[in-house]
């Protein structure tokens, strides 16, 4: 961490401040934020950030082998596999815990991977709003490779948008305005111009899918897709209420739904590297180890933390009737580097890539960041601290 960054913003910082920064990041929504932002940027060191490109390489080189579709097809469930699928995700996001090594030096380490989108539009305002109410400098960045805020933009045009004009791409989601990351998808269209729509105001006419604009049907030519299917896994009827997106439909996904399995949890075992832990599909684990507190047990197919046993017993192993959809993953040790008034707060930094169509390979280029004081990251588990939440880390030019 940058420890003179971090004097200058503590030595600053008041409630007051931190109240008026949230004032401000809420001015110009639709809606409140309805998570918690926390008090702080994270400030990286260019050491740190180079490390975090470094890890973030090891991963996307992995994801780029020829054999990557094959080794990954079991991880999409046969009931929500989707229609014509591309070749590559447009959107790939790397969850990195910063921890401490054998050796004492602070490294990130591999938490989580997902081949879906994240909050590629919040974080530019959450950006943009840290900076005015801070006074952070203007030598600190949140984009990585030369990238500033035009040209991050113009890249996430150039993502969503491809060949089509903005109102013939949709922003789609399940009841999209009451999801807690509408404010995303509204930051968004106020970026790029793409219509929020939910699943259920798709209207499917032969092959074809359109939306009503005012009184104005239009055909959607892609789908932003914000869509999770464990949102809607509970009504096993949902297709025939709603358009049945899986069919082979005239319509392209930015990412295909496909991607979130292939680019998630599965693809865990498959990496190896000084910043990945080491993980087994369970299933394959041939003698459980006998230091199993050091270890961490993760469903597969769920997301936002649910399902996972972080302290294991053999019989919970034991107990797993489906071991092929579990993985046993090495604990991380996240390390309390973030100084706030109370002490050290844990931090973890997502990489947000764009790889839009014509592109050899994935650009990395602007981070997500969670503070957490809780036994977990994620809001659900820091409900009751302070210096916690969602944020974004700087890092110098």
């Amino acid at each position: 961490m940058n420890p003179s960054a971090r004097k200058t913003f503590n030595d600053a910082f008041s409630d007051e401040k931190y109240q008026q920064f949230l004032a401000k990041l809420n001015e110009s929504l639709k809606e409140p934020v309805p998570f918690r932002v926390a008090e702080t940027p994270v400030f990286l060191t260019a050491d740190f950030g180079d490390k975090l490109v470094a890890a973030g390489n090891d991963i996307i080189n992995t994801i780029l082998q020829p054999n990557f579709k094959e080794l990954t097809e079991r991880a999409i469930p046969d009931f929500w596999r989707v229609a014509n699928e591309n070749d590559h995700p447009h959107f790939i996001a790397l969850d990195f815990g910063i921890c401490k090594d054998e050796q004492g030096n602070i490294v990130p380490k591999l938490i989580e991977l997902q081949g879906f989108p994240s909050l590629y539009g919040f974080q530019v305002h959450l950006g943009d709003t840290y900076r005015d109410v801070y006074e952070i400098a203007e030598d600190e960045t949140i984009f990585f490779g030369g990238l500033d805020k035009k040209s991050y933009l113009d890249l996430l045009k150039k993502t969503v948008l491809g060949p089509y004009q903005p109102d013939e791409v949709v922003l789609m989601d399940v009841n999209a305005p009451e999801q807690k990351t509408a404010v995303d998808f509204y930051l968004t269209q106020k970026y790029i111009g793409t219509p929020v729509v939910s699943l259920s105001d798709l209207i499917q006419e032969g092959k074809k899918l359109y939306y009503m604009a005012g009184d104005d049907k239009k055909q959607i030519k892609r789908i932003y897709n914000r869509l999770i299917f464990d949102e809607i896994a509970g009504d096993p009827d949902i297709f025939t209420k709603v358009a049945d997106i899986r069919q082979p439909l005239e319509v392209e996904w930015i990412t295909h739904p496909n991607w979130f399995y292939r680019v998630s949890k599965f693809t865990m075992p498959f990496l190896s590297g000084n910043y990945v832990p080491k993980t087994q599909f369970l299933h394959q684990v041939e003698q459980i180890p006998a230091d199993l507190e050091n270890y961490v047990l993760k469903p597969l197919f769920s997301f936002a933390g649910q399902g996972v046993i972080i302290d294991i017993s053999k019989a919970d192993i034991e107990a797993i009737t489906d071991p092929e959809n579990w993985i046993l993953q090495q604990k991380v040790a996240y390390e309390p580097v973030v100084q706030s008034p109370e002490g050290g707060v844990k931090a973890e930094i997502r990489l947000l890539y764009l790889w839009p169509d014509g592109d050899e390979k994935p650009t990395l280029a602007i981070n997500l960041a969670r503070l957490s004081r809780g036994k977990m990251i994620g809001v659900r588990y820091n409900k009751d601290y302070n210096w916690v939440g969602g944020t974004v880390a700087f890092m110098p030019l």
